[in-house]
């Protein structure tokens, strides 16, 4: 007669295998809401602003920016915007549909890590519209 072996899983590893199918990501999911066809669009250029903010590259910077926020904004004010000459980092949050062709994505800027390797955070928003063509820019710098 065959010898049948039986392999007991450990009470832990039976719980923890519960524990996850009860879990919320076994549950069904809702389906996200559909988003508007420009976001995509619009949070790339927020995305494409703060790269170039980044990096110090004021003359790709000021290319994604419309003629209304290159007027409300003095030239040395973009200037010092984009002179970024320490160590710095960003974060975009998920924006907000102001009306069609407007979002405003709010923003964190980190910079200024001192010596103490604090960093100082500085909250705004940017406003990207759509210029037409499904061509996008910043309508505020923030």
């Amino acid at each position: 007669m065959p010898v049948r072996r039986v392999i007991a899983l450990p009470l832990t590893s039976l719980i923890l295998s519960i524990a996850l199918l009860a879990s919320p990501l076994a549950a069904k999911t809702r389906p996200e809401a559909t988003l508007d066809p420009g976001y995509l669009s619009a949070l790339a250029a927020a995305d494409h602003l703060l790269q170039a903010w980044q990096s110090g590259d004021a003359e790709n910077g000021m290319a994604l920016l419309t003629s209304h926020a290159k007027e409300a904004a003095t030239t040395d004010g973009v200037e010092r915007f984009f002179s970024n000459s320490t160590p710095s980092a960003y974060e975009i949050v998920r924006g907000k549909l102001l009306k069609r062709g407007r979002y405003e994505f709010p923003i964190v800027l980190v910079s200024d890590f001192s010596q103490n390797k604090r960093a100082r955070r500085r909250f705004s928003s940017i406003v990207v519209v759509n210029t037409g063509n499904n061509d996008w820019a910043v309508d505020k710098l923030p």
